[in-house]
């Protein structure tokens, strides 16, 4: 909600601060109740007549006239309230607009605005009396401040109206922006700008703006994920899903989603290297183009996965249950699985066309209906040992399956069903 300084035409004393709504009718009638007189029209400091109330910015300073017309002799008194010592308090603080230049971008805002939410800050010390500090300003006069716009722009928000204003494009745990490199649980977009509240954090306590730093670590510790090694839950996961654009990679490198539902999710191109995804639920999940990499996926269910392109190299699924599973990229983008822990994994009837399972482990695996036309099983371990070998059914079962053009060189089939 804006707010503004209402004075009786041709004064300057007296002035009520008031909350701006509705229409200008509206703030007619408040400036009647308030100042004690007919409000018939409103003027802004140079004298131009207000017909319309979205021509009012915050903290503008307007006069009120019960008919006649502006009187500039406020003017008159304080022509220019830097230089002048004498002119009144409320001058220099309500009319006394600045421009910023932060890091090439202008922000324009007044001085109260500056030295008013925060009087101990570095801000309120700069702009509090003029040239104190001795500012530099640029060739249209606006103030030089080597800062990140980009982190500076909530700062000024908070100042203006007391409150963290959370835009589009801020996210709790995410880095500073670089360029394409994946940070934590959160994301740095390729192409547009993002900041993170950590970033903004870092601004406030520069400027020393201490009740919204302890507001941004207030935030910043509830949206960190449990630092007792506790599996992340779902509705912890899809709030970090929810903050990052689809075009954007999350880093989940060794977390613990251990028993976590993430059925039915759009995980595409995550990094879950190492993680523990142990008896998870991902069916029906987008895993597109993921990396798995040593992950523990073991006695996890993957059934009617879209798992195009993933990567799972020496990965752990020993027991888990991939039927009916997509490893087919039509853009050619092979699975890789090779050297991967696959003893009693369910695929049947799993599209795999060109997938490589080099040297994986598929001792008492289920394939039956499989597709792998073009697959590499060179060196797979289909059998198992035969002190321990159980009934031929149990062993390895690629019955039924398209093996057209697979490589099976150094296949160790004893035992399973082909």
């Amino acid at each position: 909600m804006k707010r503004v300084t209402l004075f009786v035409n041709g004064t300057s004393s007296n002035g009520k601060v008031v909350a701006l709504y509705g229409s200008l009718t509206d703030l007619l009638s408040v400036a009647s109740s308030k100042l004690g007189i007919r409000a018939f029209s409103v003027y802004n400091g140079t004298g131009g007549l207000i017909d319309d109330i979205t021509l009012i910015r915050d903290d503008d300073v307007l006069y009120v006239s019960e008919g006649d017309s502006f009187d500039d002799a406020s003017k008159t008194k304080c022509a220019d309230p830097q230089d002048d010592p004498g002119c009144p308090d409320w001058f220099q603080t309500h009319t006394d607009w600045l421009t910023l230049n932060v890091g090439g971008c202008c922000f324009t805002t007044t001085r109260s605005t500056l030295v008013s939410k925060e009087p101990a800050s570095m801000l309120a010390h700069m702009f509090r009396d003029k040239d104190v500090w001795g500012n530099k300003q640029d060739s249209q006069g606006a103030y030089l401040i080597d800062r990140s716009p980009g982190y500076f722009e909530p700062i000024l928000n908070y100042l203006r109206h007391g409150q963290l204003i959370i835009n589009d494009g801020i996210n709790p745990l995410g880095m500073p922006h670089t360029h394409n490199v994946h940070t934590g649980l959160t994301h740095t977009h390729t192409n547009s700008y993002f900041i993170s509240f950590s970033g903004v954090l870092e601004e406030a306590r520069f400027f020393g703006i201490e009740q919204l730093a302890e507001q941004l670590e207030n935030l910043i510790k509830r949206s960190q994920p449990a630092d007792d090694h506790s599996p992340l839950t779902r509705k912890e996961f899809v709030r970090f899903l929810l903050a990052t654009p689809t075009k954007s990679e999350l880093r989940c490198q060794g977390l613990n989603f251990s028993g976590a539902d993430l059925s039915r999710l759009d995980l595409r191109y995550i990094n879950f290297k190492m993680a523990n995804l142990r008896a998870a639920n991902l069916t029906h999940a987008n895993l597109s183009g993921a990396n798995l990499e040593r992950a523990d996926l073991s006695s996890a269910c993957l059934d009617g996965a879209n798992l195009q392109g993933v990567k799972m190299l020496c990965s752990n699924a020993e027991g888990a249950s991939l039927r009916g599973c997509n490893f087919e990229d039509p853009a050619g983008v092979k699975a890789n699985m090779e050297g991967a822990n696959l003893k009693g994994v369910d695929m049947e009837g799993s599209q795999m066309t060109g997938i490589n399972l080099r040297v994986a482990t598929l001792k008492n695996a289920k394939l039956k209906n499989c597709n792998l036309r073009g697959a590499t099983l060179a060196g797979t371990d289909l059998e198992l040992p035969p002190s321990l070998s159980p009934p031929l059914s149990q062993n390895c079962d690629l019955s039924g399956c398209d093996l057209q053009e697979a490589n099976l060189r150094g296949l160790q089939r004893e035992g399973s069903h082909l």
